[in-house]
């Protein structure tokens, strides 16, 4: 039998999946464990992938949450045979450098995006520049953001941008409510790019820049680009990959 390490959200209802599971299949402790099982919902499978990606263990979800898009449906039954026949993913996050006026540099990784949003009543202004090279001199908008396949079906897709397949070595650059250019709606940039924002007058239109509910207040500039050094597995039942489900959301 492999080593479950069982993590949970902080709702009575994962609570008392944690609970139940631990009584039957037993728990180990994370860093004895061949395998983590987190129950909750997208957020949590987040947090728990930030939180123990030192460890390169698989994590397979169970959705004791809401949309749950990066879990598996919940059962107690015969929990050895799914993760036996479990298909694994493995994800990259974005690594995000946010500078604030003070000169302060503030790192982060996102599984998901990393987003720069209007933190005032007027809106953004930002500067573009990929791979050193100017692509937009102004971009007058509630905000922007870049997406990896993992996270494309998230803000990412609310915000009018496209889904991504997680095999493909993209990433999607969107932008949030743009009124100049008033039409466009953002670019797909190779997974290799190092995209840089820089905000254009910070004190009159302040932006904030958020890694998966990271934030950093006052930013000036935001350099983002995937980091390949470091990889998060995922876990899911035969049929319901990551990959099958971004193909899925297509035709909702």
């Amino acid at each position: 039998m492999q080593k479950i390490a069982f993590v949970a959200n902080d709702t009575e209802v994962a609570r008392t999946a944690l609970t139940e599971l631990a009584g039957r299949y037993g728990s180990a402790k994370l860093e004895e464990a061949d395998v983590i099982v987190a129950l909750g919902g997208d957020g949590f499978m987040l947090q728990t992938l930030h939180g123990t990606m030192h460890l390169d263990v698989p994590v397979y979800g169970m959705n004791r949450g809401t949309v749950g898009f990066l879990m598996n449906g919940y059962s107690d039954d015969n929990l050895i045979e799914r993760l036996e026949q479990a298909e694994e993913t493995v994800i990259h996050p974005l690594h995000m450098k946010a500078e604030t006026p003070e000169g302060r540099i503030h790192e982060a990784l996102a599984i998901n995006e990393v987003s720069l949003l209007r933190a005032g009543p007027q809106a953004a202004k930002l500067r573009i520049t990929v791979d050193t090279r100017v692509r937009m001199e102004e971009l007058v908008c509630d905000g922007a953001l870049v997406s990896t396949p993992a996270g494309s079906t998230a803000y990412n897709y609310s915000a009018h941008g496209p889904i991504l397949p997680i095999g493909s070595d993209v990433l999607a650059l969107t932008a949030i409510a743009p009124f100049r250019p008033r039409r466009w709606r953002g670019a797909l940039l190779p997974m290799t790019a190092a995209v840089r924002f820089d905000v254009l007058e910070p004190e009159k239109r302040p932006v904030m820049a958020d890694a998966d509910s990271r934030a950093v207040e006052r930013v000036t500039s935001v350099e983002i680009r995937a980091d390949r050094s470091v990889r998060h597995r995922l876990m899911f039942d035969p049929g319901h990959g990551l990959e099958e489900r971004l193909i899925s959301e297509q035709f909702v």
